[in-house]
């Protein structure tokens, strides 16, 4: 479901294909146009909007898309050169940030496993601004095995973690292929993700602080290791 203009326009231009939308009687956007060329669209006025997507104050257009395909670790593997894996991360909106400030900072994909929020769910595809129809991502019931598959295929493995035994995430060595490991933020990531780790880095923190938001940690980790 892609709610407002702006949604809608990037899964079009992603190539997703559009079942039905709903649209603003008074005002409806261009893009409600271009759907009906091919799609129903329907229209109503704010309650009827309001009432239908469960919204207090509802976009000008919703509209269905058929689902489009999913990504595998070992195409990501095989393609990509930056990689965010996040492990446990339930939170919809934090996915939906998580994939905004991958894309917004030239990361060419996602990892997540079997427990974490759907990054094409409502929320989340509202909160990255509808970048989640167009970044690449993967789901594995077995972060162990994703996590060795990026490894044979070159990537560093980068585990983020608030220990103090960590290193400094600017001290991290430039490399090539690097995937970038985060976990919920209250256990962070399982002992065999870092275990499996080449490297483990921590964001340095305010005494008596110990963590971000692991979406603003996102930001800082795709900002510190991204491609130069």
């Amino acid at each position: 479901m892609a709610e407002g203009d702006l949604v809608v326009e990037r899964a079009l231009a992603a190539g997703c294909v559009p079942v039905m939308a709903l649209a603003d009687a008074a005002r409806p956007p261009a893009v409600a146009l271009r759907l009906a060329a091919d799609v129903p669209v329907f229209a109503g006025g704010e309650q009827l909007r309001a009432h239908v997507t469960q919204l207090g104050v509802p976009n000008t257009i919703i509209a269905l898309f058929e689902r489009p395909a999913r990504a595998t670790v070992e195409g990501l593997a095989a393609t990509a050169r930056r990689l965010v894996l996040v492990e446990a991360v339930d939170n919809p909106a934090n996915v939906g940030a998580i994939v905004r400030n991958a894309a917004g900072l030239g990361w060419d994909g996602l990892v997540l496993d079997g427990t974490s929020a759907d990054p094409l769910a409502r929320r989340s595809l509202r909160v990255s601004m509808g970048h989640a129809v167009s970044l690449p991502h993967a789901r594995t019931r077995d972060v162990p095995g994703a996590v060795s598959t990026l490894a044979a295929h070159g990537f560093v493995v980068v585990a983020l973690t608030p220990d103090a035994g960590a290193v400094d995430i600017g001290s991290v060595a430039p490399a090539e292929r690097l995937v970038v490991c985060l976990g919920a933020e209250r256990v962070g990531l399982s002992d065999h993700v870092l275990v499996a780790a080449t490297v483990r880095a921590r964001i340095p923190m305010h005494a008596g602080v110990d963590s971000l938001n692991v979406a603003a940690a996102t930001a800082i980790a795709c900002h510190a290791l991204g491609p130069r």
